[in-house]
């Protein structure tokens, strides 16, 4: 398409600050819910928060003023950590939502300019492309083969193709450039938009829970069943015991908030959303919270070849002539034919290139040429790329009538629609072989010929002149052959899953070390394959050549209904369905289409592979991490619940030995423990040496359940044989209570440490780099110093100040109950 600067220069920088002050942006505003309140909403709607408000009004009730006003200080506590996670999560949240935002391409002061769709404004002139999103609503000023899907706004999925001429051209924002390109002057943006009007559609819609989310919801609402079980029975007993309903309502309290596991559900979404955000300054933006957690358990990754394995730089290498001879592209002027095959091969690229190999036809054409004839040219006609294998034709007239047409494509395509005889056809064949068995890319060029303007409606009816081949050679990314050594290293599978020449895709895989180069299937050879046939062969074939999008999808059906996690690269049109289908879809940032990266989970800013090594490798660790501090969770209740419990059933002396206010200090001691802590956990040295985790595992083997329960119930040995030491030596209840709860807090900070991991000793996990750990665990042990250091604050709590070695009993103690496991971690590295 002609594209004349003098007519089409755009708005001017004042122009634009003009129409921004009168229009405004190109944002969508509707009424949402106030985040504050919304926030406070979901805070009371918490048991524990609520708990906490009926053991207050208790203790106001018994005019127990000090204890009733730190439960409420500590409701306050509660509801400031929830905001601090809350706001980390949203602001992560936020910076991947503006990071996001598609960018488009405007046309101001004669300059193309590259801005966010939401810089718009109204009389801008935006360039749309095949594959890019319609940013705002307006008319077609000029196009070239455009067509668009409406299906968003109207339900119809055919494309429909609009021209400046035509009475319908005008284009709405959100739908979708099917193919071809247009000039659009801006109407109307954000609200005033059509898509902008309906509203309602734009509201965020909740994402569906994941298996792991409805795993971890099922476990908190057994165990908040199980604490109301259990608060009914407690309440009876107390209640038969002293025949004080309110008392015995508080102490039935305290085991409630014991049992209640509430920062399970705060650590999964802090982990969720902090690990989008590091992914995110890595260069790996997730558009869905749920490709976190699937991240570390992909066995497969399907890749393009050009522009992910490849540098997508299309350097012209080599020239292949219809009378049977090789050329050199600098031979242009010297030989007519060289000129000949060169031109029309340009010709046959877009007039406006975005592809680096019509870029690469278009330069050396200008290079070599003594005229530059394209401005006398205008585009009359397109075949855009089509067929198996594909190819395109461009028709061009100038004023005086003079017409040219240009077609290229797979060479087996072009041959396939050109006279050539036998001989010909087969020494063409023996080029391509030859070239594409360097590992270069091979076009096959050809020019037509058409009286009149009625063209026929498939451009493989006109009839073609071969020209020649040109050969393109795209070097391996400099780091491809390590990123695949890491992909194996970690147990995940590679396929090479595009659409060029066998043999081209063949040489290449050979030279960056692929595993399974020698085996290469068609994609017209798959789709003859039935289900059970295509199953076999994709989990033993690692090199799919000549694809198209049905082939891709089926590819991606197939390895999931074998029970693998599917992640899949891809950055044009033909790619959205495969992308859709994948568990993973990571889109291209740069040379990625807005269908690419709207159908995508996962986009690569910088269209490098190595990322997804990391993405993998942060997502394994996030994975992990979020089990470390749910075992965490489980293995500390426990003895919260037990040391609540026991000794009331079995009545022993002191049968209420800690109270609401023990229960929510610890729960606030332990709550920053799990997300904070843990979340910063760096990644284990193995874990990109382990086999993925299998899709059809849960969060919790029984084997690492037993492993937290058996820790929990340790600690609580440890916490009763402090209890039944100072009956024993016939302390009194206060000094009971402060052994148990210090050798709790020493059994708390050493849990912190051994769980960091469950196969590395404690001696290796205190060198791993987490500036949280002596943070937290620093805080834990200043506050417990103050509880029993001001008076007021031991009297609040009933403590009482221990002596050395009463002091030292607990923390030995409190040390030993977790410390075994260090032994079981021992006996699993041997």
């Amino acid at each position: 398409m002609e594209l004349n600067k003098q007519e089409l220069n755009g708005l001017s920088f004042e122009e634009v600050t003009e129409s921004r002050k009168k229009f405004g942006t190109n944002k969508y505003f509707y009424k949402i819910e106030n985040r504050f309140l919304a926030f406070f909403k979901n805070v009371f709607a918490e048991p524990m928060v609520l708990l906490l408000f009926a053991a207050s009004g208790i203790y106001f009730i018994n005019k127990q003023y000090s204890d009733g006003l730190f439960l409420l200080i500590s409701i306050l506590l509660i509801m400031a950590i929830s905001l601090y996670q809350e706001r980390r999560s949203q602001n992560a949240l936020a910076k991947l939502k503006e990071f996001i935002e598609p960018l488009c391409t405007v046309i101001r002061d004669g300059e193309h300019q590259s801005i966010k769709t939401q810089d718009i404004v109204v009389d801008d002139l935006v360039i749309v492309e095949e594959g890019a999103l319609v940013p705002a609503d307006g008319v077609i000023v000029q196009a070239n083969d455009f067509s668009v899907n409406e299906a968003i706004l109207t339900g119809e999925s055919m494309a429909l193709f609009k021209d400046s001429n035509q009475e319908d051209n005008k284009v709405f924002s959100g739908t979708t450039a099917v193919s071809g390109l247009a000039i659009v002057k801006v109407t109307e943006i954000g609200n005033q938009t059509r898509l902008g009007k309906i509203g309602s559609s734009l509201q965020s819609i909740a994402e569906e829970k994941t298996p792991l989310e409805i795993q971890i919801g099922n476990f908190v609402k057994k165990m908040i069943f199980a604490g109301a079980l259990v608060f009914i029975l407690v309440w009876i007993l107390n209640y038969l015991k002293i025949g004080i309903v309110l008392e015995s309502l508080l102490l039935a309290l305290t085991l409630a908030m014991s049992i209640l596991p509430e920062e399970i559900p705060v650590a999964f979404a802090t982990f969720m959303a902090l690990g989008a955000r590091r992914l995110m300054s890595n260069g790996i933006v997730v558009k869905q919270m749920k490709t976190v957690e699937t991240l570390g358990s992909a066995t497969i990754i399907c890749t393009d070849k050009t522009g992910t394995i490849t540098q997508n730089k299309m350097d012209l290498a080599g020239l292949y002539l219809s009378s049977g001879s090789e050329a050199e592209i600098t031979r242009f002027k010297e030989s007519e034919e060289t000129e000949e095959l060169l031109t029309i091969a340009m010709w046959a690229s877009e007039p406006i290139p975005f592809d680096p190999m019509e870029i690469a036809l278009h330069d050396t054409y200008k290079k070599f040429a003594e005229e530059d004839k394209t401005s006398y040219f205008k585009m009359t006609h397109e075949y855009p790329l089509s067929g198996k294998p594909p190819m395109m034709t461009h028709i061009f007239e100038d004023t005086t009538g003079n017409r040219i047409i240009a077609a290229k494509g797979a060479p087996e395509a072009i041959l396939a629609v050109c006279s050539l005889s036998e001989q010909e056809r087969e020494k063409a064949i023996a080029a391509m072989d030859k070239l594409t068995g360097k590992g270069y890319r091979v076009l096959g060029v050809a020019e037509g010929n058409w009286e009149g303007n009625n063209y026929p409606e498939k451009q493989q009816e006109i009839p073609f002149t071969f020209k020649g081949l040109v050969a393109f050679y795209d070097p391996p990314k400099e780091n491809i052959a390590q990123v695949l050594q890491s992909f194996y290293k970690a147990g995940i599978a590679v396929k090479i899953i595009t659409g060029d020449n066998v043999r081209t895709t063949n040489a290449i895989a050979q030279q960056i070390g692929f595993v399974g180069y020698e085996k290469a299937i068609t994609g017209d050879e798959l789709m003859k394959l039935s289900d059970e046939e295509l199953q076999s062969c994709v989990m033993d074939i690692n090199v799919f050549s000549r694809m198209f999008p049905d082939a891709k999808l089926r590819i991606v059906n197939a390895l999931k209904a074998c029970g693998q996690i599917v992640a899949m690269t891809g950055d044009g049109v033909n790619d959205g369905p495969s992308l859709k289908a994948a568990h993973i879809g990571i889109a291209m940032g740069k040379k990625g289409t807005a269908i690419a990266k709207d159908a995508a989970s996962l986009i690569l800013t910088e269209d490098d592979l190595s990322k997804m090594v990391d993405a993998v490798a942060m997502g394994r660790r996030i994975y992990t991490n979020l089990k470390k501090a749910i075992q965490y969770i489980i293995s500390i209740h426990i003895p919260i619940i037990l040391i609540v419990f026991l000794p009331l059933a079995l009545g022993w002396i002191y049968p209420n030995i800690f109270s609401p206010l023990h229960v929510i200090l610890l729960e606030l001691i332990m709550g920053p423990t799990c997300s904070i802590i843990y979340e910063n956990e760096p990644a284990e040295a193995n874990i990109m040496q382990k086999e993925p985790r299998r899709s059809s595992a849960v969060f919790f083997n029984i084997k690492e359940l037993i492993t937290s329960v058996l820790q929990g119930v340790m600690i609580t040995i440890g916490l009763l044989f402090a209890y039944q030491w100072a009956v024993h030596n016939q302390w009194n209840e206060n000094v009971t209570r402060s052994m148990v709860f210090l050798t709790l807090i020493a059994s708390n900070i050493v849990l912190t440490l051994v769980n960091r991991s469950f196969y590395y000793s404690l001696w290796t996990t205190l060198r791993y780099k987490n500036i949280l750990v002596p943070s937290i665990i620093g805080i834990t042990i200043f506050l417990t110093v103050l509880l029993f250091a001001i008076p007021f604050l031991r009297s609040l709590f009933n403590f009482e100040l221990l002596t050395f070695s009463q002091l030292a009993f607990c923390i030995t103690i409190g040390s030993v109950a977790v410390l075994w496991f260090e032994a079981v971690k021992y006996f699993r590295r041997k």
